[in-house]
């Protein structure tokens, strides 16, 4: 029985806990299991609806996430073949549709984003994802139980990769691509129809359900009560996430008690919202909100004298004022005391008479500015407040003998702009790009930045940054299965980069978000996942 806005338990009628989130994203992540949006969707329709084979440890605050198990309950290079990574499945799993989760799912889903032929092929998926697992070649059922994964080198990074692969119900999808009409004949249209089915009821092993979508409108979640894992058994009843990228219009629907939960609030709003009794949530975060520079003919950028000036003439403190105090200025992809620094010779700072001089040296002044495009988005997850930013460091960088144009596209837009590389007429012409990223794991902090095999369209190498150093330190990291030959070589690779001035490194998010008084059990780890499923509402 059912009575007017509660739940019957028992013979005890409660009223239905919800939390409402108003996100930085303009439209839902996508929910048929590799979402969109960046970071945000990993974090509202990854991590909710689906789970991965390993995750991320979230519920510390005071050290950084580790991996832990999820789906699979061991991983295990080969010791014959480092190519081979044998993976057991955790028993007794069930998706939402009540079916199980065992070897031939997995297969299934790996064939989603891989296999071509594959009637369940997802163009839209594989695009999402295949950069973020861009050693994986294929992988076959053992056993019930057990699975092998093959990559096409050694990689000791791929347990991280596998934290980016979700796994969604073959059954249900079945049902769906059986239920498209018989005149729809083309098998990639039928595909497509039946992933368009799937995402508005899917069913993933998470510890929440969808129970309503309404698409750039909102997102509803229930909780998933029969949630293989007990410590991640949802409290909370349903979950509304509501896309909002205007950080004014998060803000007012915060204060005016739309909702109880906004990503990246306006800066200059934070002293309001702690004074109407809301929590500012912040953590140090593996993170990092750079220009990324194109490095193809032409590009201004392949002159290390005009690159090492812009990382001399942005005011990092500046801008930390700006924000709030809400973010950590960047010398380098990771910082001092991170295993993973190195000992870079190249200082980055704030010293703009060092900047001019470089930029002098390279013939440029007042009167005969170097021209800079970059492309940025209005909003998005882990953008920070890219647009003032921007805005920002362009002031700061005409000083510096700069002049700086911005081209500003909407978040996922951005994203697909980024694994198409500076040489394609989706950047307009900019000769950088502004994509914040996770530096967590390694493969997505340096490697993907650094290496031939991540130039466009493969992965994320935007501006074709590499050469025979970046190459060497690469191979020599993933061949490392050791922790401290691992951390050695890459905090080499992290010192090169500095030390070449590769990108324009400007800050490192600390992921503010005001959350309502009445939402307990808040954990804001070092990371960028934030797990719902441990929260209550009062």
């Amino acid at each position: 029985m059912v009575c007017a806005g509660g739940l019957l338990t028992g013979a005890t009628a409660r009223a239905e806990s919800t939390l409402r989130i108003a996100m930085t994203a303009a439209d839902i992540p996508y929910t048929a299991g590799q979402p969109d949006q960046g970071y945000e969707g990993n974090r509202f329709t990854g991590i909710t609806i689906y789970d991965s084979l390993i995750q991320w440890d979230l519920t510390k605050n005071n050290a950084p996430s580790t991996l832990i198990p999820a789906l699979a309950t061991d991983w295990q290079v080969s010791p014959q073949d480092k190519t081979k990574w044998i993976v057991k499945l955790r028993p007794g799993v069930r998706f939402h549709d009540g079916t199980p989760f065992n070897a031939d799912a997995v297969v299934w889903n790996v064939q989603k984003i891989l296999d071509k032929t594959a009637p369940q092929f997802d163009p839209r998926q594989a695009g999402l994802t295949v950069s973020r697992l861009p050693t994986l070649v294929s992988v076959r059922r053992i056993d019930d139980a057990t699975v092998e994964f093959t990559t096409k080198s050694p990689d000791s990074f791929f347990p991280y990769n596998l934290t980016n692969l979700y796994f969604a119900s073959p059954i249900l999808w079945k049902a769906d691509f059986d239920a498209v009409p018989a005149a729809v004949t083309d098998a990639g249209k039928r595909s497509q129809a039946a992933w368009a089915a799937f995402a508005s009821h899917p069913a993933g092993t998470g510890p929440f359900k969808v129970d309503r979508l309404v698409p750039r409108q909102r997102l509803e979640l229930v909780r998933n009560t029969a949630y293989w894992d007990p410590r991640r058994t949802a409290k909370i009843d349903r979950v509304v996430l509501l896309p909002m990228p205007e950080a004014s219009a998060r803000t007012a629907a915060l204060l005016s008690n739309q909702v109880d939960w906004i990503e990246a609030p306006a800066p200059d709003a934070i002293p309001q919202i702690k004074s109407r009794g809301f929590t500012i949530y912040s953590n140090t975060q593996p993170h990092n909100w750079p220009w990324q520079f194109s490095y193809a003919e032409g590009s201004p950028w392949l002159d290390k004298r005009v690159r090492e000036a812009a990382n001399l003439c942005v005011d990092r403190e500046g801008l930390k004022t700006l924000l709030g105090g809400y973010m950590t200025p960047a010398t380098g992809t990771y910082e001092p005391g991170d295993p993973w620094y190195g000992h870079p010779s190249f200082h980055i700072k704030y010293d703009p008479d060092a900047a001019r001089k470089l930029m002098t040296a390279a013939g440029y002044s007042a009167a005969k500015p170097v021209q800079v495009k970059v492309q940025i988005s209005a909003s998005g997850s882990g953008q920070m407040q890219p647009q003032p930013m921007n805005e920002y460091m362009q002031q700061n960088l005409k000083q510096c003998f700069f002049d700086v144009k911005l081209d500003v596209v909407e978040w996922n837009t951005l994203l697909t702009n980024w694994r198409q590389g500076a040489k394609d007429s989706a950047a307009h012409g900019a000769n950088a790009i502004n994509v914040s990223f996770a530096s967590m794991d390694p493969f997505f902090g340096m490697v993907r930045f650094a290496s031939k095999s991540a130039f466009p369209p493969v992965s994320n190498n935007w501006g074709y940054y590499s050469d025979d150093t970046t190459e060497k330190l690469i191979a020599q990291a993933r061949n490392a299965f050791d922790q401290k030959t691992r951390d050695a070589a890459l905090g080499e690779l992290n010192t090169y980069m500095v030390d070449q001035a590769a990108d324009l490194w400007v800050a490192h998010d600390v992921g503010p978000r005001a959350i309502s008084k009445k939402v307990t059990g808040v954990v804001q780890p070092k990371n960028w996942m934030i797990d719902i499923a441990t929260m209550s509402v009062k």
